[in-house]
């Protein structure tokens, strides 16, 4: 099956909140109040439960890194799309900010610190990109 190359620039939004990235161990449970946020991710592998929510939420954790804000490309993207996530990446990693990457089944999200967002978004429009 040949994969097709994403569209040039999908269009891109900020999600209003500030995260934290949170580090548990493996069997922790996740907590329940955040179920009710409009954004948040868990993931787990066998050396760790990664929580990230809105930073008004207090997660007991080993590990913490506050002061995200999230990027997100429109979806739903089509799984044969390749290079939605590189593209953005790279441009991110020309200016030196660091990413933290979420894919999800309808899109990506891309999480940079807060005090880089704004030279984030002026990167990404002078690549192209448009913010909705």
């Amino acid at each position: 099956m040949q994969k097709n190359h994403a569209p040039e620039h999908p269009a891109l939004s900020v999600l209003r909140d500030t995260f934290t990235i949170y580090k548990l161990s493996p069997d922790a449970s996740i907590p329940e109040e955040i179920r009710n946020c409009d954004f948040y991710n868990v993931s787990k592998s066998a050396e760790e439960l990664s929580v990230i929510c809105p930073e008004q939420f207090e997660v007991q954790s080993t590990h913490s890194s506050p002061d995200w804000k999230c990027i997100k490309v429109k979806g739903p993207l089509d799984f044969d799309l390749t290079g939605i996530l590189a593209g953005i990446s790279d441009i991110l990693a020309q200016t030196n900010i660091s990413i933290f990457a979420i894919s999800t089944f309808n899109t990506d999200y891309i999480l940079v610190p807060k005090q880089a967002l704004d030279e984030a978004c002026s990167v990404l429009m002078q690549a192209g990109y448009k913010f909705e």
